[in-house]
């Protein structure tokens, strides 16, 4: 049921373009008042008509229309995004910017339903390409639905700890699922370790992501199980990205965004012995209180579940 009708209940100052010939407050899908839709100054590749949805909301759909009674309607565009409204991102299906189709005349709707569907607050439509009869003309809305989410905001010097029933988790199967936005190209995500020599650690290094396992081994002194692999690049671009990480005794798939890396743990060992606590965004020092063994994660957090236990809800309750 996510296809509410998004733009049209804004107020006209939610609609604002890189330029105006004919004001972007007219660019409401079905408007004909005023002047019937949004016109830049000048019909190039270099205008855009932005929306301002107010929150941050899961989108699913648009619809683009020309400016009423005229010639002037798009006939390709492309999509960018963003939650601040500083930095963009390309709407992308299988990894291209995806162009869409516009419009043949000036009030036919044209409707797009997406593959993926995105969280915004900001959305931004770019003409490609126009009647070559007329100018760039715009009326648009967007489809889709509140979003709501559980988010951490981490500061560079701060943790989340969740701490377990028992002193020592032994487990065959571990999954931790989370999205993350970055201010910093380094940074620790989430860290256990055990007094076997286990740990696992999610790090992000120079803008990668780097998975660190070690499962330990039956004998302790000729144990060589330490696993690391790195995916994604640029993930400090201060846009979300998801992780996903599956384990099920030394099979691990380890993904980020839309890539997965499949591999399978060094070592004899099955399962993962950690002591009584997972701290997030940070590795704290035992019995010194704000230290921390590695450099701190400063960014945020949004919807980090381990083995199904939504652990930031756990830590506002």
């Amino acid at each position: 049921n996510c296809d509410d009708a998004l733009v049209s209940p804004l107020p006209s100052a939610a609609l604002t373009s890189s330029s105006e010939l004919f004001s972007p407050s007219f660019a409401k899908l079905n408007r004909r008042d005023g002047a019937g839709g949004w016109s830049p100054l000048e019909s190039n590749e270099q205008q855009w008509l932005q929306v301002d949805l107010g929150d941050r909301v899961e989108i699913v759909a648009v619809a683009t229309q020309g400016r009423y009674g005229s010639s002037d309607w798009v006939t390709s565009y492309t999509l960018m995004f963003s939650d601040t409204g500083h930095n963009w991102k390309h709407y992308r299906q299988d990894d291209t910017i995806w162009v869409f189709t516009g419009n043949s005349n000036a009030d036919s709707v044209i409707h797009h339903k997406f593959l993926h569907s995105m969280k915004a607050r900001f959305l931004r439509f770019i003409p490609l390409k126009w009647n070559v009869g007329g100018r760039i003309g715009l009326r648009v809305e967007v489809f889709g639905c509140s979003y709501k989410s559980d988010i951490a905001d981490f500061d560079g010097r701060s943790s989340l700890l969740y701490r377990f029933n028992q002193k020592l988790m032994s487990t065959f199967k571990d999954v931790v699922s989370l999205k993350f936005k970055s201010m910093q190209g380094d940074g620790v995500l989430f860290h256990g370790e055990g007094q076997r020599g286990d740990y696992i650690t999610l790090e992000l290094q120079k803008g990668k992501l780097s998975l660190h396992i070690n499962l330990g081994g039956y004998n302790l002194h000729l144990s060589n199980s330490h696993t690391v692999v790195t995916l994604g690049s640029l993930l400090d671009d201060q846009h979300w990205h998801s992780v996903l990480i599956e384990r099920f005794n030394k099979q691990v798939n380890f993904t980020v965004d839309k890539h997965t890396q499949h591999f399978r743990t060094k070592g004899d060992s099955d399962h993962l012995d950690i002591d009584y606590e997972l701290s997030f965004g940070g590795i704290p020092v035992p019995g010194k209180p704000g230290t921390f063994q590695r450099k701190n994660f400063h960014g945020c957090i949004e919807n980090l579940y381990y083995n199904g236990v939504n652990i930031i809800d756990l830590a506002k309750r």
